[in-house]
């Protein structure tokens, strides 16, 4: 068999050839600290970016006001964030009305701290808000949480002149959806609007998406110098965890980590496995710097690799590299899809049973965010794709084996040209990590 040392392969080999013309500059991962001698990250910007086109989804909609739970959305509107242990408790919402600066309800001395740091927002808009913990302290105690938070929103919708009309809601406890309607207030979908509002990156987000991403290329330069047999797949995460937080990470969401048998299927977690020689491993990292994030696989051979480790790598980037191909401004998502396989092709019955192995998905302050490409929804229901995305592309094609498989993921900025790419971690072949 022939063994690839890809310390001293020519760079150009991993490359993918850019659209960009030549008087374009490259899209910029500058430093994180913030200089007088570059242009970098415009907070002032981004803040005003995100709370405009948010007004702007509003005013486009049926509804006076948007009431959102969403923690993203909440960020969007209101760019405040607190701690992601409170992310799934559904006790901080905020109210965008028509006209008028966000209200945002939040968590204990976390109000003291935005009216003191937030200065974008009113102080007395600011205001301190809880709702029971996901049902922790039942609705229908004597504490009346939801009760008075309704009521005091009815009032200022009413002050505003705004009661009349739909409340878009974007996920919400069930008891406090009906004390809404108990008192009398319409309610609507603000999801569709919010997520419209969020698929249009501007230079700010992209910025930080690329941050984001290069922060992981050097975490998987780590993981290549840390994959050998007899380490577990939860200390690569244990590994990858601490240098992202150390890079200045401020939530990582989820790391994937997939070896030997566990690769074919595909099981979305990871185990105390010890990895062998010869074993097949991808690994999937996802977290956010300044909220946004990356979703990012690669693919490594321990050791050595297989025929069948390399046939099945081969196939993926093929599957990839078609895929990106087909993404330029002004194509249906329909389109882009129809170039991936089907899932009969790699093993399935169906799309649904197949799905997220083949697929695109938006990325920002959400790791799943518009627009979704896959021949489960896209062929019905097909979108533009438009400067100003950025999605990433995954495929997976399961080894000749029968216990291998080989992922990739490609994170990509759709540009008026074409698209770039921001991960920059060697794909274009298989990856192979301390070789004999």
């Amino acid at each position: 068999m022939t063994h690839h040392n890809h310390g001293s392969v020519d760079a150009a080999r991993f490359e993918r050839p850019s659209q960009r013309p030549p008087e374009v500059r490259p899209l910029g991962a500058p430093g994180q600290m913030g200089v007088d001698y570059e242009h970098r990250v415009d907070f002032d910007r981004l803040r005003s970016y995100r709370l405009g086109r948010a007004q702007e989804a509003l005013e486009a909609s049926e509804c006076g006001a948007f009431l959102l739970f969403d923690f993203y959305n909440i960020r969007y509107t209101t760019q405040t964030w607190i701690g992601g242990a409170l992310g799934d408790k559904m006790i901080r919402y905020a109210l965008l009305m028509r006209g008028k600066d966000p209200i945002l309800w939040d968590f204990g001395s976390a109000v003291r701290h935005h009216q003191l740091y937030s200065d974008w927002m009113p102080t007395e808009n600011h205001r301190p808000g809880f709702l029971g913990f996901r049902g922790a302290v039942a609705p229908e105690g004597g504490a009346d949480l939801m009760v008075t938070a309704v009521k005091e929103i009815v009032s200022l919708l009413k002050e505003s002149g705004l009661a009349h009309m739909p409340v878009g809601l974007d996920v919400v406890e069930p008891p406090f959806l009906f004390e809404m309607q108990r008192q009398g207030l319409t309610v609507s979908d603000a999801q569709q609007s919010m997520l419209d509002a969020r698929v249009i990156k501007n230079r700010d987000e992209i910025m930080l998406l690329n941050q984001a991403a290069a922060m992981v290329d050097g975490v998987y330069q780590d993981i290549t110098e840390a994959l050998r047999p007899g380490v577990r797949e939860n200390e690569i995460v244990a590994l990858a965890s601490k240098r992202l937080y150390e890079y200045g990470s401020d939530q990582v969401e989820a790391i994937n980590a997939i070896s030997g048998e566990r690769c074919n299927p595909h099981p979305h977690n990871f185990t105390d496995r010890i990895i062998r020689p010869g074993d097949q491993a991808f690994f999937d990292i996802i977290h956010s710097f300044n909220g946004y994030r990356t979703c990012y696989y690669r693919t490594f051979g321990v050791g050595w690799a297989t025929s069948a480790q390399r046939d099945a790598y081969v196939t993926a980037r093929e599957w990839m590299d078609r895929a990106l191909d087909a993404i330029r401004p002004g194509v249906g998502s329909d389109e882009v899809a129809a170039v991936l396989p089907k899932a009969q092709e790699f093993g399935f019955d169906n799309e649904l049973a197949a799905f997220g192995l083949q697929f695109a998905h938006g990325l920002g302050l959400g790791l799943h965010e518009r627009p979704i490409i896959s021949r489960l929804n896209s062929m019905k229901d097909p979108v533009e794709i438009r400067p100003g995305m950025v999605f990433a592309m995954e495929t997976y094609c399961p080894g000749s084996d029968g216990i291998s498989a080989a992922r990739i993921e490609e994170e990509v900025v759709v540009t008026d040209y074409g698209i770039e790419v921001l991960t920059k971690f060697p794909a274009q072949e298989l990856f192979v990590a301390g070789q004999y």
